[in-house]
């Protein structure tokens, strides 16, 4: 059996590998199919296809996870083989990361106000990518000595609630799932299981989302049946993966230690020529 992990970050956004390495450790990991899945950025998707000499052994599924809010909850919307060239879909993005940009700006002057003084240039050099967010300002923090721990940055300064936390921009939940449609995607609804209501699980999935993040790692076996059954009793495709952002566990990342069958691909790959060949 063939398998793929369909949730990927790289450090496009907040993951610690580059897009070429991603790739390489799907090699490594014998993954049929990779999602390359950043945050509200698409710039990590053309750099893995073009890292790919065996595209025949390994397919790059060109994704991304849009932050969204529904009924004051977080709601995570991932979408797959979207036209990540659209110009239109571009323009949106790139709007988003300068909210983005300037939310970083913020939470930096709020931390040297505080005492912790990290600047601008060094998030950035950390960065590496289109997309700065909280895990790039944890991570400068951590090279000043003011942390111990990047969970510490969270817990004491830039998580939820805390002195130097600013809101960020969020799409609404079904402005994101129409804005995957119109690029030409398939929406999923991610992590589902850290969804605190599954009432709200079940109104976002009545807007017209297209799947179901069934396997991930903080899905609980309970988590997994349910979403499963749930996916299967609506006619919803499955998706699964590790969330992977590059830190390694035993001297690898976690990439595809959770996967799926490469099967669900080729579903969705099916549904996307038969709408094609409809409209």
């Amino acid at each position: 059996m063939e398998y793929a992990d369909l949730h990927v970050h790289t450090n496009a956004s907040d993951g610690l590998l580059t897009p070429e390495e991603v790739v390489d450790w799907a090699f490594k990991k014998r993954l049929r199919a990779v999602g390359i899945t950043d945050h509200d950025t698409v710039s990590g998707v053309e750099a893995a296809i073009k890292s790919n000499n065996a595209p025949e052994k390994l397919e790059i599924v060109p994704g991304i996870e849009l932050n969204t809010e529904y009924d004051g909850q977080e709601i995570h919307m991932l979408g797959y083989y979207i036209d990540y060239k659209a110009s239109w879909f571009l323009d949106v993005l790139e709007k988003m990361q300068q909210s983005r940009y300037d939310r970083a700006v913020t939470m930096i002057e709020k931390l040297n106000y505080l005492g912790i003084k990290i600047d601008l240039k060094q998030v950035e050099d950390i960065s590496k990518g289109s997309s700065i967010g909280r895990p790039h300002i944890a991570r400068a923090m951590l090279e000043r000595g003011y942390i111990d721990s990047i969970a510490s940055a969270f817990n004491k300064y830039i998580g939820i609630g805390c002195p130097a936390y600013v809101e960020r921009f969020k799409f609404a939940t079904k402005d994101a799932i129409d804005i995957i449609k119109d690029v030409g995607g398939v929406s999923v609804i991610a992590h589902p299981g850290l969804i605190f209501d599954r009432k709200i699980i079940l109104r976002v999935l009545n807007l017209g989302v297209k799947g179901i993040e069934v396997y991930h790692p903080k899905h609980d076996q309970d988590m997994v049946k349910y979403l499963y059954y749930l996916a299967k009793d609506r006619k919803l495709f499955m998706t699964g993966g590790t969330d992977c952002h590059g830190i390694k566990q035993n001297g690898q990342p976690i990439m595809g230690n959770i996967s799926i069958d490469y099967n669900k691909v080729l579903d969705l790959k099916k549904a996307l020529r038969l709408a094609e060949n409809k409209s």
